[in-house]
């Protein structure tokens, strides 16, 4: 089978734009990662774009130039776009293409999340309780897990401080202003225990890689980055996960993120012990813990001695979120997966500036979580 690896990536800044589209931040990305990938839009041969907010997402062809390759919408919640990388890489690796794109944007209004629950097939009780509002969701899990396994306020605070400390030395970040675990404590509980400045929020941003066949790289760049495994599972039966509304009596199944991690590090024949940077799905401070363990970066509880001495942070044993994650960055649904992939290719070419992690980093590994209870895994290698 022939490999696929990533020769261009484009970020529009996250944040909010007034008066700017959703397509037009799609389309300055891409014409980014083109540039980055030494490439025009005209080798595209296809190309896989995600969205939540917008319709029709394949019309940024409009923009960017009517060629005629397919490009195809695709959509899995908050992993869309490990499902853009994974089809835009399998359509390489099966010889469909040669040159590949994915593109997510969106452009979402302030406020959490709303709507029918009958639309993820859940019914109206589920929301009339509250349950369907993610906030309260996430407040209940991770209150579970620090009951379970040890894990203090004090360690949800020191996650978010890091991850705002990380975003303020990314120009593209929307959050930017680095804040101390006290402040973080200090502020007002939105869903106990998490606090308001424990909750990353719905914003706007674009993102978009490139890749192309491993043989053809040295065409585009000198430093490809290999697509060693991109994985994603659906929850099952017995998994309690957003939009699930029902807990099991006695042992209950895996998270999905589990299975997930578990299938990308079999397909790229490594280890939690060879990751040397994590960009995991923070949508609250809370759930960046959980899910170190269910990524097999450590055991639950580990958690609290770990981020107490600094591991996760830029400097640490297993840096995490360097970029600032969704705390610093926000959620546009579509983008944010691709943003994840931006700051692991530049990571591991030794270009993130003031965030570049020590040493010579030779894995990064990716990791989305959401609704109905879906994850992704992206594991990229020099």
């Amino acid at each position: 089978m022939t490999e696929a690896v990533i020769i261009g990536v484009g970020l529009h800044p996250f944040g909010r734009f007034a008066g700017k589209s959703a397509m037009d931040m799609g389309a300055d990305a891409v014409r980014l990662a083109l540039a980055d990938a030494n490439t025009t839009w005209p080798e595209v041969q296809g190309g896989y774009i995600g969205s939540h907010e917008v319709a029709n997402p394949d019309a940024i062809v409009g923009r960017l130039g009517l060629t005629g390759a397919p490009l195809r919408g695709v959509f899995n919640g908050c992993a869309t776009a490990g499902t853009a990388v994974a089809m835009a890489a399998r359509a390489i690796e099966t010889g469909e293409h040669d040159l590949t794109i994915a593109i997510g944007m969106d452009k979402h209004p302030r406020g959490a999340f709303a709507a029918d629950p009958a639309v993820a097939g859940i019914p109206s009780w589920y929301g009339q309780t509250g349950l369907f509002l993610t906030t309260h969701f996430f407040g209940m899990k991770i209150n579970r897990y620090m009951h379970d396994h040890g894990i203090s306020h004090e360690t949800l605070a020191r996650v978010a401080a890091k991850n705002f400390a990380n975003a303020s030395k990314n120009e593209k970040a929307w959050r930017r202003t680095a804040l101390s675990p006290e402040e973080i404590l200090a502020s007002p509980v939105l869903n106990y225990p998490l606090r308001q400045y424990m909750y990353c929020g719905p914003d706007e941003g674009a993102a978009a890689v490139v890749m192309c066949r491993a043989d053809q790289a040295h065409k585009y760049t000198s430093t490809p980055i290999r697509v060693r495994a991109s994985s994603l599972r659906s929850r099952r039966l017995g998994a309690f996960e957003v939009q699930s509304p029902s807990f099991p009596v006695g042992e209950g199944a895996p998270s999905p993120t589990v299975d997930a991690s578990q299938a990308a590090y079999e397909a790229a024949g490594i280890g939690p012990e060879d990751v040397d940077v994590a960009q995991l799905q923070d949508t609250d401070a809370g759930s960046e813990i959980i899910h170190m363990a269910e990524n097999g970066l450590c055991k639950d509880g580990e958690q609290e001695r770990l981020i107490a001495e600094g591991a996760t942070k830029i400097g640490g044993r297993l840096p995490v979120n360097t970029d600032g994650g969704l705390l610093g960055n926000g959620e546009p649904i579509g983008a944010s997966g691709l943003r994840q992939i931006h700051e692991i290719v530049h990571q591991l070419r030794g270009t993130a500036g003031s965030r570049q992690i020590p040493g010579t980093p030779r894995v990064g590994y990716t990791h989305l979580y959401g609704a109905p209870g879906v994850s992704a895994v992206t594991i990229l290698s020099t």
